[in-house]
């Protein structure tokens, strides 16, 4: 059962002194997950999808593991890191959490990271996409994707499709860089040329003056990284900038066209080939039912925020189960280390030496389906670890 408590910017004097050595009390009965996620703002439709996955997880499978009720406390940190920061504190040396959980965007995730560390909680990432969160506590733990894993393959696979001249959109924060800087590293190397490379900001971006610049470079294709929750009003202002009857294509991680917010982008969006972890489309049974029940729940489709929450509650119940209810913080993650497990979009694991996910990188192509738009998969790649990892 979700637990709210509307999100106050007054900070407990224990929290303002900090964390550090405040270890979650251990109650036999109960184990609490603070839940960080943007519930308003820009990001709000990542914070819905992880919530609803979650509420449908334990819908499915129960609230109790390991002889331990399971209690979401959920706060809203509208995607600003001042706010996570403060949230986590709350929840660590007030609610007495055992884990926190969500984090919507990599700033967020990151100003939590030494509070997880001092306070020796896991802290499992269900969204945030940059390849150094891992890296930024022992503590952290992956279920979602790194930007690395889809935009080396969308390089790859452009310069070999034909596209040799690119425009690129990103957003000006460290995701819209790792997927800009892997994305040129694998498309030059093949070959290609990016002819105009654009950034734009993170909060409320226009993206209008940036797609004329993009039209008169006349490029083959337009290579896009804006965070989950852009991509309708990005493929909205695509298509009144007439680009799309230019002749030029959208390449990208999923994230442009997730099936959230897909079926609204109109017409213009047909075409558009991506790199991504998940697509509601997915032809797996797991995944067919996974979708039907998202649906008769919460009225639409699932997107891939919504599969990274599902997965990241299971990995929580897992390791409550490898612990026998033991909510020690290390022997958590511990048990995370190595998990591996059929999830709605393939299948996926913990890698034990990172801590981050490895899973199935798919190439899919907008196509309309019964009437609707779908990322229809066409291409696999198996078992991607984090490219900005394995590289270095």
């Amino acid at each position: 059962m979700f637990e709210r408590r509307i999100f106050s910017r007054t900070v407990a004097a224990a929290a303002i002194a900090g964390v550090a050595g405040l270890a979650p009390a251990k109650a036999e009965d109960s184990v609490k997950v603070g839940l960080i996620l943007p519930m308003t703002g820009g990001q709000a439709s990542t914070g819905k999808q992880i919530e609803n996955a979650i509420k449908l997880y334990m819908q499915q499978k129960g609230d109790t593991v390991a002889g331990k009720k399971i209690e979401i406390i959920l706060k809203d940190d509208a995607a600003i890191p001042d706010k996570t920061k403060t949230a986590a504190q709350e929840l660590i040396v007030n609610d007495k959490v055992n884990f926190i959980a969500g984090f919507g965007v990599t700033p967020a995730a990151l100003a939590a990271a030494p509070l997880a560390t001092q306070a020796k909680i896991p802290e499992v990432v269900m969204a945030a996409g940059t390849s150094i969160i891992t890296e930024r506590s022992p503590y952290i733990v992956r279920t979602s994707f790194t930007l690395a894993q889809s935009s080396t393959i969308i390089g790859d696979w452009a310069v070999k499709n034909g596209i040799k001249k690119v425009a690129t959109l990103t957003s000006d924060y460290a995701p819209g860089n790792d997927a800009l800087n892997f994305f040129k590293q694998h498309f030059t190397a093949g070959g290609g040329e990016v002819v105009e490379e654009v950034k734009t900001p993170l909060a409320n971006p226009d993206f209008a003056p940036f797609l004329q610049r993009m039209k008169d470079a006349k490029p083959d294709a337009i290579f896009v990284f804006v965070p989950a929750g852009q991509g309708g009003n990005f493929m909205k202002q695509y298509a009144e900038r007439g680009l799309d009857k230019a002749g030029i294509k959208v390449i990208g991680p999923g994230d442009v066209t997730d099936d959230d917010l897909l079926n609204n982008m109109g017409d213009a969006v047909l075409g558009t080939v991506t790199a991504h972890l998940y697509s509601a489309a997915h032809p797996s049974q797991m995944n067919k039912d996974f979708v039907a029940a998202y649906k008769k729940a919460f009225g639409n489709r699932p997107g891939f925020m919504a599969v990274s929450g599902y997965d990241g509650i299971h990995l929580i119940y897992e390791a409550l189960k490898k612990t026998n209810g033991d909510t020690d913080g290390t022997k958590l993650v511990e048990a995370m280390k190595g998990q591996k497990w059929e999830s709605p979009r393939g299948p996926i694991s913990i890698d034990p030496e990172t801590r981050d996910i490895v899973q199935n990188i798919y190439i899919r192509k907008v196509e309309k389906v019964d009437g609707e738009l779908y990322n229809v998969e066409f291409q696999t790649f198996e078992a991607v670890k984090d490219l900005g990892k394995t590289k270095k």
